[in-house]
């Protein structure tokens, strides 16, 4: 339980860090980035996973970047969905999408040490 706070947390913060590096992406506050680390953590945790499984084919052939493609489109479907995260775009979306990768992989070695 401790964890998963934690990673709520720390996932939060890297919205908003991504918000300060992409633009076009945008959080309002603290608050909306943690709502928003929920809703884009269900959305893949569901949606994401089916639209992943269905794709993987095509994820092979493209050495696995279109997995970016579908976390945009997570990325995408929250902005609508959570009033205070604001995307503009597939290009804000690819590009947060990317940079929220780099984070995650940092998060999960953060945690791993634990």
């Amino acid at each position: 339980m401790f964890r998963a706070l934690i990673h709520w947390i720390l996932s939060a913060i890297a919205l908003i860090v991504t918000a300060n590096f992409v633009p076009g992406f945008y959080v309002n506050d603290v608050r909306s980035a943690m709502l928003a680390a929920v809703v884009i953590g269900l959305l893949n945790a569901t949606l994401g996973f089916i639209m992943k499984v269905v794709t993987f084919p095509f994820a092979v052939l493209t050495f696995g970047i279109f997995f970016i493609v579908i976390n945009a489109s997570m990325i995408l479907l929250a902005s609508k969905m959570v009033t205070g995260l604001t995307v503009y775009g597939w290009v804000p979306a690819f590009w947060a999408a990317v940079v929220l990768a780099i984070l995650g992989m940092l998060i999960r070695s953060i945690m791993k040490d634990e």
